[in-house]
């Protein structure tokens, strides 16, 4: 097992495909300790260099809609009234945090995606 750090995109593709040979290496043999060190170096890489924000509250909001084919009309039940629904949707109101709590409640959208721009 030759391991060397990860230090710029071509090495993360190099990373990459010596993980694909020791994917599915038996729990306990040296390939699969390769695989623990690997994913670790890609893990540490890409937090470094593509790092993931938090989501966007509305974003957060429409793709929970798009996953369960909700429409505004049954946001009303955590938001308040279709005016209401429709400033969020539009970025026109902020999220307060009661309707957080009810999103979070109602539709189990993480509070991390709901709080991130909640002034």
């Amino acid at each position: 097992m030759t391991i060397k750090p990860i230090r710029n995109d071509d090495d993360l593709r190099a990373a990459f495909c010596q993980l694909e040979t020791v994917f599915q290496a038996e729990e306990g043999t040296p390939a699969a300790d390769e695989r623990e060190i690997l994913v670790a170096l890609i893990e540490t890489y890409e937090n470094r260099h593509y790092p993931i924000g938090p989501a966007d509250p509305v974003e957060a909001i429409k793709f929970r809609m798009e996953q369960q084919g909700l429409t505004p009309r049954d946001l009303e039940a955590y938001i308040g009234s279709s005016g209401r629904v429709s400033e969020v949707l539009n970025r026109k109101r902020p999220l307060s945090l009661h309707m957080v709590k009810r999103l979070h409640d109602g539709l189990r959208i993480p509070y991390e995606s709901l709080l991130s721009k909640v002034a």
